[in-house]
């Protein structure tokens, strides 16, 4: 009697499996499985962080409104302020004391700072920067406190650690409760070019004027959560910051003859604006596709010559912000334009000296009004009235509303793609900021990926669309927009570097190395391959636009934006997660080998073994297909009795009388088999895209999902019938996976280097 099919089935599997195990017992070991759950590394959900990833029913934020009063000295170039603090706590928490940021403290004559940077001495210094270096005198920025008040006037007990400000309350601050105190302060600007910084002046010598970008510039409260309580970790420079949101009333005063701008709806501009200014406003308010002047480069220009000793204040009240920043001179020229965004109009601005020109005239509002569309499109519509760019010499800095971008044409008004582009895409970062973490109000400080990749992954999407939206923009031999990063092929020189000057993305900003490929370009690159490679856009794009509509307004961390990515696409993504995140592991994933196989109408070698060691006789068995690889002894030998069939025609001739008339009819005609061994010496899993070209000149290209890998890291093997001739194999063949290692991503093997390897020689010439 025959044995069944099924049982013949069973017992080849059960000699395989066995086949993989070991006679010896091994000790046992800890899941090390790339597919197992974050929940070790995930904090446990709670009423105020759902498992899902959104806000849960006891979520909170404090929230903090300022009244302030300004005064820019632009001759002695101090800027002071009196400003009140009105602090409510919705947390469930009792406080005993505030915590307040003083961040220009970083510049004070006693800040640490500077003693925790490693130096080395230059072989080579340009003569102003040795002296500022070397010989002269510290530059005292830090803030000059005067007063700490409660709303009384009666003075609070206060007390400074460098960059905060621990301010004592005179009774606990219960859940509801408000708390107002004032503070009385100054500082000396710095001047931004010459002593670095995101904030102070740059002077022009041709004209004695100044350029004043100003943030960071008032005591602002520190951010209390459910997370970490208290966000008073210092600011030694490089770590942004983490803020509450509130409201704020501003009375900005500076010379009479300067124009000046700033997050909030400008409340008196009937009183700070000429007739002609308003005029050109209204009219701007209206162009939705060019930008209208409303200072123009000459009236500038006759500005720069005045030096008004009267002075003018500029109010602003602006709401649900989490920041304030603003700009003045009286070099500045300064237009706008309308974009629509949702059902409102927001107007795109720029200011910049005539020293931008003819770059900053041509496209700066353009490029803002640009972002602006990309941005809402990914995530939600912006919500607030107007954005701004503000020519700053070697800045990139955002506020709400309002940033400094760098480019500058040379003096003769040339430019280089470099400088273009540059200036193109720092608008568009720096813009986008508005978005993350300005909305989406992750903590800098702790998490800078949550802030810089997230918003360089954005600004690669929104280059992209101003290169298709604005053609004339790109130089000749552009067919789209140069972006520095978020393509995959880009981060492989870092990814593929030394392993000791690395670390996880998942790492506090000030504690990682190369920070601009570990904050900005990393995490970038890994949000395009999802979106791109891993889960597709549609599906990305929802999630991604979940997450940012339920965290606007809010705080969110990495495991809120984790837990919604899946949560809203039905993908599980903490493979991802570990592998891009939390470790340092590189993409290299190749062809280990390439069998061809034929079929036998003899029994081959394996069912000979097999039928030998079970005890079983040929005529036990039912019907079975024998296959055999090309090449092989046993294959020389089946060729020469002819027992190979090499085409389809026979071999459905020899398999009809296995099956019915109707079962013929759907049977496929292979005429080539192949089982192709994929390997991995890279750490990270990662879907294998492979591309198969036949002799007929076509291609197919399949992904293997990433859990492929699932049950074995190291290598997996995939059969493949094809009714055509396989004749080579590539693997990530349009360089979507950021493989550090394409050398061996080719069968047959192609004799040529790296993608790594041809960096490393490009960067030796």
């Amino acid at each position: 009697m025959k044995l069944p099919f099924y049982f013949l089935l069973m017992l080849f599997v059960s000699v395989s499996t066995y086949a993989q195990e070991s006679t010896e017992s091994k000790s046992g070991h800890e899941n090390t499985n790339k597919f197992r759950q974050l929940y070790n590394e995930f904090s446990t959900p709670n009423s105020y962080r759902s498992a899902s990833g959104a806000p849960g029913p006891a979520y909170y934020q404090q929230q903090a409104d300022y009244k302030m009063d300004i005064v820019l000295d632009d001759e002695n170039m101090t800027l002071s302020g009196f400003e009140t603090i009105t602090y409510t706590n919705n947390s469930p928490d009792e406080l005993k004391y505030l915590w307040v940021q003083l961040d220009q403290n970083m510049r004070a004559k006693d800040s640490k700072s500077p003693l925790i940077a490693t130096e080395s001495m230059a072989p080579v210094n340009l003569p102003s920067k040795f002296v500022s270096e070397y010989m002269s005198e510290p530059f005292d920025g830090g803030f000059n406190i005067e007063e700490v008040n409660d709303a009384k006037g009666k003075p609070i007990m206060y007390t400074i650690n460098q960059t905060m400000m621990r301010v004592e309350l005179p009774e606990n601050l219960k859940q509801g409760d408000t708390f107002s105190f004032s503070i009385k302060w100054w500082y000396n600007i710095n001047n931004h070019v010459e002593k670095r910084g995101r904030s102070g002046y740059e002077y022009f010598p041709e004209d004695g004027n100044r350029a004043y970008v100003i943030a960071q510039f008032y005591p602002r409260m520190a951010v209390y959560n459910d997370v970490e309580g208290w966000q008073n970790s210092q600011f030694w420079g490089r770590d942004e910051f983490a803020l509450p949101f509130g409201n704020f009333e501003v009375n900005i005063t500076v010379p009479a003859d300067h124009v000046l701008d700033a997050t909030g709806e400008l409340v008196n501009r009937k009183e700070v604006f000429s007739k002609t200014m308003m005029e050109r406003y209204e009219i701007a308010k209206k162009s939705y596709d060019k930008p209208v002047l409303i200072v123009t480069q000459a009236e500038a220009e006759a500005a720069e010559k005045g030096f008004a000793t009267d002075i003018k204040t500029w109010k602003f009240h602006a709401e649900n912000v989490r920041d304030f920043g603003f700009a003045t001179s009286r070099k500045f020229i300064w237009d706008m334009m309308a974009v629509k965004i949702g059902d409102k109009d927001v107007m795109a601005v720029s200011m910049y000296p005539k020293e931008g020109n003819p770059l900053w005239e041509d496209w700066s509002t353009k490029v803002v009004a640009s972002t602006l569309k990309t941005y809402s499109r990914m995530t939600f519509d912006y919500p607030y009235h107007k954005a701004i760019s503000v020519h700053a010499k070697n800045q990139g800095m955002e506020y709400p509303m309002i940033c400094w971008n760098h480019g500058r044409p040379n003096k003769d008004g040339t430019y280089s793609d470099r400088v273009k582009y540059g200036m193109m895409g720092v608008i568009i970062h720096e813009v986008g900021h508005n978005f993350f973490p300005m909305i989406v109000n992750s903590d800098e400080r702790q998490w800078t990926w949550m802030d810089e990749g997230l918003n360089t992954f954005l600004q690669y999407v929104a280059e992209q669309d101003f290169g298709e939206w604005y053609p004339a923009a790109l130089s000749e031999g552009h067919t789209s927009f140069p972006s520095r990063r978020g393509p995959a092929a880009l981060i492989v020189p870092y990814m593929g570097g030394d392993q000791d000057f690395i670390a996880p993305i998942m790492s506090k900003g000030s504690n990682t190395y190369q920070f601009g490929n570990n904050a900005y370009g990393k995490p970038a690159t890994a949000l395009n391959i999802l979106r791109e490679t891993v889960m597709g856009r549609e599906l990305f794009d929802y999630a991604f636009k979940e997450y940012s509509n339920r965290w606007m307004f809010k705080h969110p961390t990495p495991e809120d934006f984790f837990r919604t990515m899946e949560d809203a696409s039905a993908v599980d993504l903490d493979w991802y997660w570990r592998g891009w995140f939390y470790t340092t592991d590189w993409v290299d994933i190749g062809i280990k080998e390439v069998k061809k196989y034929y079929v036998s109408s003899k029994p081959n070698q394996y069912i000979k073994d097999y039928v030998k060691e079970k005890d079983l006789k040929m005529k036990d068995l039912v019907p079975l297909v024998y296959m055999v690889e090309e090449g092989s002894e046993e294959f020389k030998e089946n060729m020469k009795k002819g027992t190979v069939i090499e085409n389809s025609k026979p071999l459905k001739e020899y398999l009809m009388d296995n099956f019915s008339a109707e079962e013929r009819v759907k049977i496929k005609t292979p005429n080539y088999f192949y089982t192709v061994t994929f390997d991995k010496p890279g750490g990270l899993v990662m879907p294998i895209i492979a591309e198969y070209t036949y002799a007929d000149g076509t291609s197919q290209t399949i992904t293997y999902p990433a859990e492929i890998w699932r049950l074995n890291d190291l290598e997996v093997s995939k059969v493949i019938a094809s009714d055509k001739e396989i004749v080579s194999i590539t693997v990530d063949p349009n360089l979507e996976t950021a493989d550090v290692d394409t050398s061996n991503n080719s069968w047959p093997k192609k004799d040529e280097q790296s993608a790594f390897d041809k960096f490393k020689e490009k960067a030796k010439k």
